[in-house]
């Protein structure tokens, strides 16, 4: 059996990233974290990526309506072995309970800015009508 590259997760990492997202989010919506900062503010969990041998994970956040996303992000690592500890339970199935780390998501901000060049003047007027449209008149 091969291994898998590290631009390629496995199944197995696949299914434990999307467990270990959902443990996490249910701690977060419970607002079992004792820190006021995350109790009062909305944290999305967009994606959780697991290292190969399924020992770190890390889980991509992005802080809804709030502008410093990087306190919420310090906040969320300060608490990080605090919520390990919470997801225990719903994971007892893992041989190892992965260590977690919590980055910032920028990927909405990057699809925002494919969004605003695709509108931008520029690129409809290279665009025009389509040629369809024309050849089914």
């Amino acid at each position: 059996m091969s291994k898998p590259t590290n631009s390629t997760p496995s199944q197995r990492m696949l299914r434990v990233a999307e467990q270990v997202r959902g443990a996490i989010t249910q701690v977060l919506q419970r607002s079992e974290v004792n820190d006021e900062l995350i109790e009062k503010t909305v944290v999305s969990i967009s994606e959780v990526r697991m290292s190969t041998d399924l020992k770190v994970a890390t889980a991509y956040v992005t802080p809804i309506g709030v502008a410093d996303h990087d306190a919420i992000i310090a906040a969320l690592n300060r608490h990080a072995k605090f919520i390990r500890g919470r997801i225990g339970p719903q994971l007892r199935q893992m041989k190892y309970m992965p260590e977690l780390r919590f980055k910032d998501d920028t990927s909405f901000d990057n699809y925002r800015k494919i969004d605003e060049l695709l509108r931008s003047p520029e690129v409809a007027r290279d665009l025009g009508p389509s040629d369809d449209a024309e050849d089914a008149k």
